[in-house]
């Protein structure tokens, strides 16, 4: 992986949390896996059990709520909405065949991720809390 995109995407993800029932960082990840990422191989690389659920959304279905600016919002709001709307172009702009890779059902690993230029996995992965 380009150190450019492992900044980037440390930049962009700085300081935000991604809200559930508890509010969790992210942090960049990297395989240098070539090949077509299956739930199968997730699973592998992330040491997950074999028959771990996984729920494969969009980038788009998966910020969905971070991302929507609200007339309720303050200006501190507001700010945050615009921080997880560059985090999903960041996220756009620097990775191909980009997935959301939601792992677990109470306690769900995610992994927003996609291939780099150069054929790896990169990306961010997080923690939601959702009963």
């Amino acid at each position: 992986m380009t150190d450019s995109i492992a900044t980037q995407l440390k930049q962009a993800s700085e300081g935000l949390l991604f809200g559930s029932e508890t509010d969790a960082p992210f942090e960049v990840i990297h395989w240098p896996t070539q090949g077509e990422l299956t739930p199968p191989k997730l699973l592998q690389l992330t040491e997950h059990s074999p028959d771990a659920s996984v729920e494969v959304v969009t980038v788009d279905e998966f910020f969905d709520a971070a991302t929507q600016e609200e007339d309720w919002h303050d200006e501190e709001e507001r700010e945050t909405v615009k921080r997880f709307q560059n985090l999903v172009s960041v996220l756009k702009q620097n990775l191909s065949q980009l997935q959301v890779y939601r792992v677990g059902s109470i306690e769900i690993d995610a992994y927003i991720i996609g291939v780099t230029d150069g054929g790896g996995v990169a990306g961010l992965s997080t923690k939601l809390v959702e009963t």
